[in-house]
């Protein structure tokens, strides 16, 4: 069998057990939009930490969740014919050759950066969205939202020339934020100076090419890796760590970084 052939089958599947569920499935039967949303969230962060851990078995898993989700969603939606998922996966299909003109059509690019700075204007443009910010979804977590905040800037031209001055702003934002601190300002100026300060690294980590959400993650994970082996070695040896001093726990810690790294 053709391989597309093989793809259209499973696809078709999906769409029949959904469809059965949907009718048969006493939880499957009351879900909504809304009571959907918190799910989709749930599974999309699995997806992103079965990315980090690079285990592709869990990826093939939790890409099949978020799949049930689209599906499951247009299914709804198909029930009171606002839309269905054809009208999806056709109204993606048109917005994905609008939007690459240098392949569908006679714009021609050079490099990534041309891509993106088109792929924005013509997303303005479509929507009438008044601002280049304005397609940055309110509810993102703050360092994604960031980073998407100065890509988008980027797009139109404002931004740094080179990591250099972005590294020079990091630490202007830095003594500021200390300034602040050694004043003992109020909470209110100290929250809006490290906010500045957070808001540049995230910069410098876009201009040198590092993901600071994935960053954060996986020290995050590190963390809590070498805390749980501080917590079972001291607990074999028989101590507690609210009767310890730091400088016990530290050796342990001190063990746990060998041991991880």
């Amino acid at each position: 069998m053709d391989n597309m052939e093989e793809k259209l089958k499973a696809f078709e599947r999906l769409l029949n057990i959904m469809d059965e569920l949907r009718e048969k499935c006493p939880w499957d039967k009351k879900q909504t939009i809304d009571s959907l949303r918190y799910l989709t969230i749930e599974e999309t962060y699995e997806l992103t930490d079965a990315i980090l851990e690079k285990d592709m078995d869990k990826i093939k898993k939790e890409l099949g969740d978020i799949l049930l989700h689209i599906v499951f969603y247009a299914r709804i939606a198909s029930e009171t014919n606002k839309f269905n998922i054809t009208d999806v996966m056709n109204s993606l299909c048109e917005k994905l050759i609008h939007r690459h003109p240098h392949i569908y059509g006679d714009v021609k690019v050079d490099n990534e950066e041309q891509v993106k700075e088109n792929w924005e204007k013509l997303k303005m443009k479509e929507g009438g969205v008044k601002s280049v910010l304005g397609g940055v979804p309110g509810s993102l977590p703050a360092i994604v939202k960031a980073s998407r905040i100065q890509e988008k800037a980027r797009a139109v031209g404002f931004d740094w020339d080179n990591a250099t001055q972005v590294w020079d702003k990091v630490n202007e934002e830095l003594r500021e934020f200390k300034t602040e601190i050694d004043n003992k300002s109020s909470k209110e100026r100290i929250e809006d100076e490290l906010g500045d300060v957070l808001f540049s690294l995230i910069n410098y980590a876009r201009f040198i090419d590092v993901n600071p959400e994935d960053a954060l993650e996986k020290t995050n994970k590190k963390f809590i890796k070498r805390f749980q082996y501080l917590e079972s070695e001291t607990a074999k040896a028989g101590k507690k760590l609210e009767d310890m001093t730091l400088e016990e726990m530290d050796e342990y810690w001190n063990k746990a970084k060998g041991i991880n790294e």
